[in-house]
């Protein structure tokens, strides 16, 4: 089987077709149809659409003339839902710079390396790379890319670029932006970041700026949701692990801050559930040295599902 996410496919025994959302195994796949619906079909009773593909439609090729003035930086990794398909994400390697570049990616998943993709970058240009599901986010492969550059005439010469990087749902959770390479906008990551360069004045006059200046604590108020569809949009990209580890950072943030603020009591309203966030919450605050104690909070309005922590 050599289909791929986001091509376009015909079922062979009925009148359906859609977009392939997600590979299930060598010989399954799922398409997911014009009414939005997501059906496991054998590869073999489909068959592609030509002119709707993604071999047939690649989704960037743009390249654009070379400037008169050698570009050395602009190196970008850039994620973009597919058009047809929103669950479908594509990574390009844009290229913003003068150079030539040649690139490799491979994937590595349970220890096993896989080669996806290999070619050269024109200047002032993108390609497509690799595809995924973003609804298995948690089952991508870790990602290597390598880069070297190549240039007919420059006056140094540029080291190549090793990037590896297992995804996560933090990493889709900043808003797009537009690269003048891509048709849509992007989630962005550079790669060859330049140094940032330190204003002395600026710095020098962050030395003498006043302590109320630097830092202002907001008052985080008497009761804190702790929920984590009120602390993330894309919460349901989260492992268990990850919605926990948000929820505590979340919850020693604010304890900090009503600290700061000099409150009596706050109320972290974290729910029933299995008990884990609660527990967490106590596991803290129990060994807080600005804390007097804990209870549970009005039974008679959240149950056993929030806990008040009493300051000193």
């Amino acid at each position: 089987m050599k289909y791929k996410l986001g091509e376009f496919v015909r079922f062979v025994e009925e009148r359906r077709e859609g977009y392939i959302t997600r590979i299930i195994d060598d010989q399954t796949i799922a398409v997911t149809d014009e009414d939005g619906f997501e059906i496991p079909v054998l590869a073999s009773q489909v068959t592609r659409v030509h002119g709707k593909s993604a071999d047939d439609e690649p989704v960037f090729e743009n390249s654009k003339a070379v400037d008169a003035e050698f570009i050395s930086s602009g190196i970008l990794l850039a994620i973009v839902p597919d058009k047809k398909a929103g669950s479908v994400v594509h990574i390009n390697l844009v290229n913003g710079t003068s150079y030539v570049l040649l690139a490799v990616l491979t994937t590595e998943k349970s220890d096993k390396f896989k080669g996806q993709f290999y070619g050269v970058i024109t200047p002032k240009s993108a390609v497509q790379m690799y595809s995924a599901s973003l609804n298995e986010l948690d089952q991508w492969p870790k990602i290597h890319l390598q880069i070297l550059f190549s240039s007919g005439n420059t006056k140094e010469l540029k080291k190549p670029i090793e990037f590896s990087e297992k995804f996560r749902a933090k990493d889709f959770s900043g808003a797009k932006k537009t690269s003048e390479y891509l048709e849509q906008a992007a989630w962005l990551i550079q790669l060859d970041s330049d140094e940032p360069i330190i204003d002395p004045q600026k710095l020098k006059e962050s030395f003498y700026r006043p302590a109320a200046e630097k830092l202002q604590v907001e008052n985080p108020g008497k009761e804190i949701d702790l929920h984590i569809e009120k602390l993330r949009d894309d919460h349901q990209y989260l492992k268990n692990s990850e919605i926990l580890d948000i929820q505590v950072a979340f919850f020693r943030k604010k304890l900090d801050a009503a600290i700061v603020h000099k409150l009596p009591s706050v109320i972290f309203i974290h729910g029933s559930g299995n008990g884990t966030l609660r527990n967490e919450i106590c596991k803290v605050a129990s060994k807080h040295p600005q804390v007097k104690t804990f209870m549970d909070a009005y039974r008679e309005k959240f149950g056993y599902g929030a806990t008040e922590v009493f300051l000193k």
